[in-house]
Formats: structure tokens, C-alpha cells, sequence
């Protein structure tokens, strides 16, 4: 089971930081190519429903609209990728990275596989989907 205790966690400068008081979702690692183009590699995130995120620092946080769909959350200070959330659901993925350790989750998945980068191997025995995971899968121990 993903820690249900309060998870702290920041950005590099500190310019954002924030606590969840809930259950993370495992790790799903993100190969679409905006989370490559965000990240310089791949996305590694986790979750968890909006209600259960407390901005404890948020003076720089800048929130991009990737998408018509989502919005970036992001250091304007340090430029540390934070957040993705979607604008219709009510669930925030944070970036794996930014949870101060110990982190107690584990990865699950590889996503948008069919987009990632040529220069490097899936070689891992993670699941891997072309597109988006099933829903369920995505919610693996919440």
C-alpha cells in the first residue's frame, strides 16, 4: 500500500513546496513528448487527489497550459517540473523526483511507450502501453 501519512516534497530552490496528506499512487513513468520536452528524458510521476495537496510554498509556482486538456505545474525560479494536472479531473500527478525520501512507492508502468525517445531501451519488466494505461492500473495500491 502507498504511504497514506503526510509526504512533503519540493521543488530544487525550495520556491515550491508542498505536503499530501493521502495515499500516493504508484509510479507511472511518462514517455509522451511533452513529458520528454518538460523533463529532458521521461517523466516519472505519482499522485494524488487534489483535495489532499497542501501548497506550502507556492510564491513561484507558474502553472503552464500544455494542452486544452492540462496544465504544468513548474519553479519559476529554479525551473523544477512539479506538478501535471488535468482540467476536468481531480487528481494532481507529482514528479516522482521532487517527494522527499523516503518515497515508500514503486513504479508500475511504462505510458505513451509508441512516443518515446530512440536512444534509449525499455529494458525493465515494467507493463508497457503504447498510449495511456488501462484506469485500474494507474490506481494500483491508492
Amino acid at each position: 500500500m502507498a504511504p497514506t501519512t503526510r509526504t512533503t516534497g519540493s521543488c530544487l530552490c525550495g520556491g515550491v513546496r508542498y505536503a499530501v496528506r493521502g495515499p500516493l499512487r504508484p509510479v507511472v513513468y511518462c514517455h509522451c513528448e511533452q513529458c520528454r520536452k518538460t523533463s529532458g528524458h521521461f517523466v516519472a510521476a505519482s499522485s494524488c487527489d487534489s483535495e489532499d495537496l497542501e501548497l506550502l510554498e507556492s510564491d513561484s509556482l507558474r502553472w503552464y497550459e500544455s494542452s486544452p486538456h492540462a496544465q504544468r505545474g513548474f519553479c519559476s525560479v529554479c525551473g523544477g517540473n512539479v506538478f501535471w494536472r488535468p482540467l476536468d479531473d481531480g487528481e494532481v500527478s507529482i514528479m516522482a523526483g521532487t517527494i522527499d525520501l523516503p518515497t515508500g512507492l514503486q513504479a508500475v508502468a511504462h505510458i505513451y511507450v509508441g512516443s518515446k525517445s530512440d536512444y534509449h531501451e525499455l529494458d525493465d519488466a515494467l507493463p508497457q502501453f503504447t498510449e495511456d494505461c488501462p484506469r485500474d492500473l494507474g490506481a494500483i495500491d491508492r
